[in-house]
């Protein structure tokens, strides 16, 4: 009954929001409950600690959910597997090509998610897979097919070509649970 008080919870606040910041052409729906997985987590580790991020990635293998972060600051990769009751009954849906990016920026001391994917080839060029890679000590997300570099503390073009600003989404955590939507 709790979960889904918090799950209709958090929808009403996405859905009323009406900032026209949040990216809304892919659809997204994230929630991850830091108690049923606690540090060393890595997820959960990042939330709050300014300057970490992590990219959020997930897949279904032998019909059980998973999810694969890359943390920003050394790449450390980890599986996490969400096995409990409340995690196989959500529907998760992580943007354009199935990759969001989450973490607390240090200019604002915020919590922000991006779109895992450039922002510019997303709109410039047909398909979704423009993934962004750690770069620069995991101070910049890099796009292989255009050469733009983008700072993850705000989202701003850092170098290559001049252009749009990282996508974002909706984020929030009451210190237990995290949600990322559109």
């Amino acid at each position: 009954m709790k979960w889904t008080k918090t799950i209709l919870l958090s929808l009403v606040l996405i859905a009323c929001t009406g900032d026209d910041s949040i990216y809304r052409e892919y659809r997204c729906f994230f929630l991850f409950d830091t108690s049923l997985h606690p540090q060393p987590c890595q997820l959960t580790a990042i939330l709050g600690n300014v300057g970490h991020f992590a990219k959020v990635e997930t897949s279904v293998v032998q019909g059980v959910r998973h999810l694969k972060t890359t943390r920003n600051y050394d790449n450390a990769t980890e599986d996490i597997t969400l096995r409990t009751d409340r995690e196989k009954q959500m529907t998760y849906a992580l943007g354009a090509n199935n990759c969001i990016i989450v973490g607390t920026g240090s200019y604002d001391n915020r919590l922000i998610a991006y779109e895992g994917q450039c922002a510019n080839c997303l709109t410039d060029f047909n398909g979704t897979n423009y993934p962004l890679t750690w770069q620069n000590n995991g101070t910049q997300l890099r796009c292989a097919k255009c050469g733009r570099s983008y700072d993850v503390h705000n989202g701003v073009v850092a170098s290559g070509a001049a252009g749009r600003e990282l996508f974002r989404y909706q984020a929030a955590f009451d210190g237990t649970v995290l949600r990322v939507g559109n």
